[in-house]
């Protein structure tokens, strides 16, 4: 159970760049949580994977006695949730139905998250030199956090200058 959480699904067993191929399959997966259970599915199924991906790290990388291995991608994957939940906080907010998940929104956070994931800009960094579980989920969490608030800088930017 361990390993078909940590590579969500073996998806982490995809080549080449099996981080970006988990941030890619996360995205219909917060699309799906969004349409059926809105921004509160968003925001506790990104918990929800938390918890279980740091659950599922610690066991792959005690057994397999690598400290961050390719494979593993619920930490792109819980990256993503966190990188898309103001998409949806601002669209559930916006009263908008669930089936609409524009796409400017989760393309720049897909982008904006794997350049916070690759760069490791200060604390992405600090938490990925932990050297433990927790450091791996850690530094895609932030760096999730840090594109979520670009991606909503960059929405606030389109619909208050651009369409105005």
């Amino acid at each position: 159970m361990h390993k078909l959480i940590a590579t969500f699904i073996y998806v982490g067993l995809m080549r080449p760049a099996p981080g970006t191929w988990g941030s890619a399959a996360a995205i219909p997966a917060v699309y799906l949580v969004h349409r059926f259970a809105g921004f509160p599915g968003v925001a506790l199924a990104a918990l929800a994977v938390f918890f279980a991906g740091w659950w599922a790290t610690a066991h792959y990388t005690r057994i397999t006695g690598i400290e961050d291995p390719s494979e593993v991608v619920i930490d792109e994957v819980a990256g993503m949730f966190v990188t898309l939940a103001p998409v949806s906080a601002g669209l559930w907010l916006a009263g908008v139905t669930g089936e609409v998940f524009p796409w400017p929104g989760w393309v720049a956070g897909f982008l904006l998250f794997r350049l916070f994931d690759i760069w490791k800009p200060g604390p992405v960094g600090r938490a990925d030199r932990r050297g433990d579980a927790l450091g791996v989920m850690l530094d895609d969490v932030i760096a999730g956090a840090l594109a979520g608030a670009v991606t909503m800088a960059m929405a606030a930017f389109a619909h208050l200058v651009v369409m105005a």
